[in-house]
């Protein structure tokens, strides 16, 4: 999901559970720690949950056939008034929901036994719920034997468009793998290299990013906007493997990397997604308090408007900030919001591989209008001309067919110093292992979230919360076994 598109829900913490921090107090969950990380920064108190449905219409009234999309992000509008272009025979309706209503109206609808719509779609951390729930046509049979495009779109993303069993069920135009943001002057000044090689190797380890956050606030800096940027980064295991929970030293180190950075003052205190947070990647901003972060200091609003927010911290301290961590989306949320710093930023490695969002498509079982749905469905993920028109379109979306990638790999980006990104998306998409995905990681994420929140703020001690996560782990899944030891 394109991110400037969807960015007025995510603000309101309605998809919280595709935006992670490092144990914030209002914390949603990853669906894999491949993917996404543990909480949202958002602030949920003031989540929007009413209903914002918009529709809209592509195509001639008198068309023959007329399909209905449902979605989350108006992407797939861009793609319909692109493909009754070439088919003017077809009418499409597509109907943009509100992510946090999203997944309930397509189950009242489908449970309900409705024939529309025609296509749905999933971030990876709901598609295990729509395979469950069997709601998805199987793409595999006939007429569609999708596995003949089976190497033709990167790997974790065409894994993760099937059910448990194997079955192809969804297929994403997109891949969207972590990456860190950094601004290549910073790094110049206090590492001596803006070379993204060189300087992936001060984020090669969450030892190794501590170590370089208090280097940077040394220098005067501050290694991140908020405390949640390693988020997407929280961990390369699976939850859960043989029926046991596994904790193992990468997310103890992960926890302890959240605390450090939160107790010992090293990031900017900005909440994800907040004014404060884009303001950052223009220039300096106000040194925030933990306080203000996590709502106990309300003299600071950091949702408020910039001006507002502005007028609110005209005396604070303030600081320029290094880094984001961010899946490759994030190159058009800088774009957006980088100003005078623009061409100064690079792209490099975290300490693992992950990933967050992703729109998956897929056919409604209950369609009347299959055919036509896997046509549009081809369009959208598996065709060169439209992966093409779409990096254009979208201005830099990252797309999934490989083949169109390898075209645009001596593509450069003049925001990034002229840095290959297409290549470099590519790189990162196929070091991620989606075997490592468990129906159990989004719960089991939230409990870990809310372990780290504890401790980072002084609720409980580390031994406190750790033992309350297995027992909240074990209480949500009795049939798993859980070795405190």
């Amino acid at each position: 999901m394109k991110m400037k598109k969807v960015l007025s829900f995510l603000l309101a913490g309605t998809i919280a559970i595709s935006l992670a921090a490092c144990g914030s107090a209002g914390s949603g969950s990853s669906t894999a720690e491949t993917s996404t990380a543990d909480s949202s920064t958002a602030d949920t108190s003031t989540a929007d949950t009413s209903d914002k449905t918009t529709e809209a219409v592509a195509g001639k009234s008198d068309a023959a056939t007329k399909l209905v999309i449902w979605t989350q992000a108006k992407d797939l509008e861009t793609f319909a008034n692109k493909y009754v272009e070439s088919h003017p025979d077809v009418q499409i309706q597509t109907v943009v929901i509100e992510p946090a209503n999203y997944v309930t109206k397509v189950q009242t609808a489908l449970n309900a036994g409705q024939t529309t719509p025609d296509i749905i779609v999933g971030e990876p951390q709901m598609l295990s719920t729509f395979y469950d729930a069997d709601y998805f046509e199987d793409l595999d049979q006939a007429p569609y034997n999708a596995q003949q495009y089976d190497g033709q779109v990167v790997d974790y993303v065409w894994k993760a468009g099937q059910s448990s069993d194997g079955h192809q069920k969804a297929i994403s135009y997109q891949i969207t793998p972590a990456g860190i943001y950094y601004r290549r002057d910073i790094a110049q000044k206090v590492l001596g290299t803006d070379d993204p090689d060189q300087v992936g190797q001060y984020f090669k380890d969450y030892n190794t990013v501590l170590s370089t956050a208090q280097k940077m606030k040394d220098a005067g800096y501050r290694i991140f906007a908020s405390d949640g940027e390693m988020s997407y980064f929280a961990g390369d295991s699976a939850w859960v493997k043989d029926n046991k929970l596994v904790v193992d030293q990468a997310r103890k180190d992960y926890m302890d990397l959240c605390i450090s950075l939160y107790q010992k003052d090293l990031t900017a205190y900005a909440n994800q997604w907040s004014t404060p947070w884009y303001q950052a990647m223009s220039g300096p901003i106000p040194i925030l308090s933990a306080d203000v972060q996590n709502g106990t200091d309300s003299a600071v609003n950091v949702w408020a408007d910039a001006s507002t927010f502005s007028a609110a911290t005209a005396n604070n301290a303030t600081t320029e900030v290094f880094a984001y961590g961010l899946p490759s989306w994030g190159v058009l949320t800088l774009r957006d919001n980088v100003g005078a710093t623009s061409g100064k930023w690079g792209v490099c490695s975290g300490p693992s591989s992950g990933f967050g969002g992703g729109t998956f498509i897929g056919i409604s079982k209950l369609s009347k209008q299959k055919e036509a749905a896997w046509d549009f469905l081809k369009f959208c993920t598996l065709n060169e001309d439209t992966a093409n028109w779409w990096i254009k379109e979208s201005q830099g979306d990252t797309v999934s067919l490989k083949s169109v990638l390898d075209q645009h790999k001596d593509d450069t980006n003049d925001v990034y110093g002229g840095e290959k990104l297409y290549a470099f998306w590519l790189a990162q998409a196929e070091k991620i292992d989606y075997s490592k995905v468990t129906p159990y990681d989004t719960e089991i994420g939230q409990a870990w979230s809310d372990a780290i929140a504890a401790i980072k703020t002084g609720q409980s001690t580390k031994e406190e919360a750790v033992s309350n996560f297995y027992d909240v782990v074990q209480s949500t899944y009795p049939e798993l076994t859980i070795d405190k030891g």
